[in-house]
């Protein structure tokens, strides 16, 4: 059996059309679709070129429109503009003026509203601030801090300037603060005393403290927001209050004109092997897409109050809840804490009071949300809601069902979204006025973008058959490179197929054309030559009416060369061998005998990182026996003790 090629057996037949009353009023309509489809088909460099023209405000209008030399791409030179003005100027002037732009609720309760104009005043404050501090355009700004409205608006005064940013998720260790802020060569760091989670105070600034202390000498300043007043201690030398500073900032600044190819931002990923990467996005390309596709994508309208429940630590807040939502002129929700806190109807509540009309989530915390139990979300009115979205990992299509019946009232088209970093915004996903939907399945290429699935030889792989995800042409958002280190870029990226983006994931399409995301490629399980993808596994055992949520990780097998151990939460049912026994048997009724577990494992959780990201690593060392190693980003350290407990468990 070729060793490129992924089993996948798992069907799903079920498909939902837009709703007519959606698909009436939708921004893009399947004859707008089809003709965009047709255009960058015919003329790509055209296609990308008219939506540049149209879409961003430019000071000086670019003369080329791209430039490739594999795997190195430069989009809409010539031209010059700023981000900033893309995302508040342009609407100062216009009907969104006094629009409520960004709508800010903290964990304890508290609420804040910044128009459009509101948000230009903080924002041009804030790059004043920047400049008084020494920063310049080409130096870097590290973010650590909480999901508050300070961090939105350090983002957009760092565009202003030029300066480029380094958001660092706010639950990472000192020590990958430390070696993203080095790596970077980061001059100032904002941050805050510390942010709210599930109740207690996160103490951000100890973390940069104790990141500075073991290095960082490129770092001038750290300016921080007071949010939580908890004890923080002060170098008056380099620390500065951003309520010292803020005041006596001018809330006018002229914004410089930037290069379309200078670097908006650099955002640190973590690969399977070796240090994080700085994937570097440029300004021009990245602000295309962004903006294109929010609107394409989410649909959206003037009146709507759009909601990304992501950190903007990740790209899908720098995306989805700043970059994108803000050109749009639309309102943006932000929240700073865990969806279940104090209760676990939080997320419903906040729908509810706020009359969420978009809602973007990830399949985990939908699974959550399903183990949580049907009557939190059935005690709220979610009439408000018009479009449900899921991004971060594939959708089981039983949670998609959930997703669809229990939130959705079987009426809200889905848009399941498929994207990377280093992808800059969404690759594939379904169009809510023109896309017939099947639960699972991240449907089509959006209009533009170039996708394919391949072999090891880079040979398109036939309908049904999963291989390697690749996007075959440049696209505007792409990363150019990784941060001062080109070669990691060019191997990592486009080193399997020359000229050709290989995103790391599986993937098939199915008879209709539909993409089906299996997963990354790391985690598939060889058994007995069969290159299974955990994600359909998973999928299998998630339909089971008793699971609420399930992880599959190999484990060496002397017999079949490796096994599939399965970690499973319920959501009712006894926890025992019989159990084990009739979800080892759903799994191969559902998928085959090939899929069948060699361990099925209770746990009351799964480890998670705070942003949900299920940490299968450490699942893996556990099946195998070994001692999990760095757990500093685990949301909840107390779930490996029962990990530890039941490793040794066999079906």
């Amino acid at each position: 059996m070729s060793q490129d090629k992924i089993t996948s057996i798992l069907k799903e037949d079920r498909k939902f059309t837009p709703p007519e009353s959606f698909a009436a009023q939708a921004n893009l309509t399947p004859e707008l679709y089809k003709a965009l489809k047709e255009e960058a088909d015919r003329d790509y460099e055209g296609f990308w070129a008219r939506l540049a023209k149209e879409e961003l405000v430019w000071d000086k209008e670019f003369d080329t429109t791209l430039e490739w030399e594999p795997p190195f791409a430069k989009w809409f030179t010539g031209g010059t503009l700023n981000m900033s003005v893309q995302c508040l100027d342009r609407h100062l002037n216009t009907a969104n003026h006094n629009k409520a732009a960004i709508v800010w609720e903290g964990e304890p309760g508290e609420q804040r509203t910044l128009t459009y104009a509101q948000l230009h005043s903080e924002v041009c404050k804030a790059a004043n601030a920047l400049e008084s501090l020494g920063i310049k355009a080409g130096d870097r700004v590290a973010l650590y801090m909480p999901m508050i409205p300070e961090l939105a608006i350090s983002l957009l005064a760092c565009a202003r300037i030029g300066a480029t940013h380094n958001v660092i998720f706010g639950g990472f260790s000192a020590n990958a603060i430390r070696d993203r802020v080095e790596d970077s060569e980061c001059k100032l760091v904002i941050t805050a005393d510390g942010g709210w989670r599930r109740g207690k105070v996160l103490k951000l600034k100890e973390k940069v403290d104790e990141a500075l202390n073991q290095g960082c000498p490129s770092v001038e300043h750290v300016l921080c927001v007071k949010r939580c007043d908890n004890h923080v201690i002060w170098n008056d030398d380099r620390d500065i209050w951003w309520h010292d500073i803020m005041p006596k900032q001018k809330t006018k600044h002229t914004p410089d004109s930037f290069d379309a190819e200078h670097p908006l931002f650099i955002l640190y990923t973590s690969g399977t092997t070796g240090s994080p990467k700085g994937v570097v996005h440029s300004t021009g390309g990245y602000a295309l897409w962004s903006k294109i596709s929010a609107k394409w994508v989410f649909d959206l309208k003037p009146q709507d109050m759009y909601w990304c429940t992501a950190d903007i630590g990740w790209i899908t807040g720098h995306s989805y809840i700043v970059y994108g939502p803000l050109q749009n002129g639309a309102t943006t929700l932000m929240y700073e804490g865990a969806p279940n806190w104090p209760e676990a109807d939080r997320f419903w509540d906040m729908i509810e009071r706020h009359r969420v009309s978009i809602f973007y989530t990830a399949p985990t915390a939908i699974r959550a949300f399903m183990k949580w139990g049907d009557e939190h979300p059935e005690a709220h009115d979610l009439s408000s809601l018009r479009l449900l979205g899921t991004v971060g990992e594939p959708i089981n299509p039983e949670a998609w069902m959930w997703y669809h019946e229990k939130i959705g009232d079987s009426s809200c088209p889905i848009v399941d979204t498929w994207w990377q970093t280093e992808t800059g915004g969404m690759m594939l996903s379904p169009v809510p006025g023109v896309t017939t939907t099947t639960p699972g399945s991240a449907t089509h290429p959006l209009p533009g973008i170039q996708a394919a699935i391949f072999d090891s030889e880079g040979n398109e792989m036939p309908r049904g058959e999963g291989g390697f995800l690749v996007i075959t042409k440049p696209w505007p958002s792409m990363l150019r490179t990784v941060y001062k280190n080109p070669e990691r870029f060019k191997n990592g990226y486009f080193g399997r197929f020359e000229g050709v983006y290989f995103a790391g994931d599986g993937a098939r399409t199915d008879d209709d054309g539909n993409f089906w995301i299996l997963g990354r490629i790391d985690d598939v399980i060889n058994v007995s030559g069969h290159r299974l993808s955990t994600m359909e596994i998973e999928s299998a055992l998630v339909s089971h009416d008793f699971v609420a949520e399930a992880a599959v990780v190999p484990r060496e097998d002397d017999l079949t060369g490796q096994a599939i151990v399965c970690f499973v939460t319920l959501e009712e049912g006894d926890e025992g061998d019989a159990l084990r026994a009739e979800l080892s048997a759903h799994v191969v009724k559902e998928i085959g005998s090939l899929a069948r577990p060699a361990a099925i494992h209770f746990t009351d959780a799964l480890p998670k990182t705070r942003s949900g990201k299920i940490m299968r690593r450490i699942l893996a060392d556990v099946a195998a026996g070994r001692q999990p190693g760095d757990v500093t980003t685990l949301e909840d350290s107390s779930v490996l003790e029962k990990l530890r407990t039941i490793a040794n468990e066999t079906v």
